[in-house]
């Protein structure tokens, strides 16, 4: 998978962090934060026969925030 920039983006989180990937994004007043992911060929193969998604999130021992991944087909 690999973050790729959208047209609603507002920011870009890590741009100046080569130890990071950066990520493009769309953060709201109330501080919702939303990311597009693109998935290569391979991965959406392997999805297709039923493998699985890991989601990591970095917390530096902080409380965990709540995540909603979905999925849009507008391609």
């Amino acid at each position: 998978m690999t973050p790729i920039e959208f047209p609603e983006q507002t920011c870009v989180y890590a741009k100046d962090q080569p130890e990071y990937i950066p990520l493009p994004a769309h953060k709201t007043i109330d501080g919702q934060v939303t990311s597009c992911w693109k998935f290569n060929w391979k991965e959406r193969i392997l999805i297709l026969f039923g493998a699985r998604m890991y989601w990591r999130q970095l917390t530096f021992n902080q409380p965990l925030q709540p995540v909603r991944p979905s999925l849009d087909f507008s391609e």
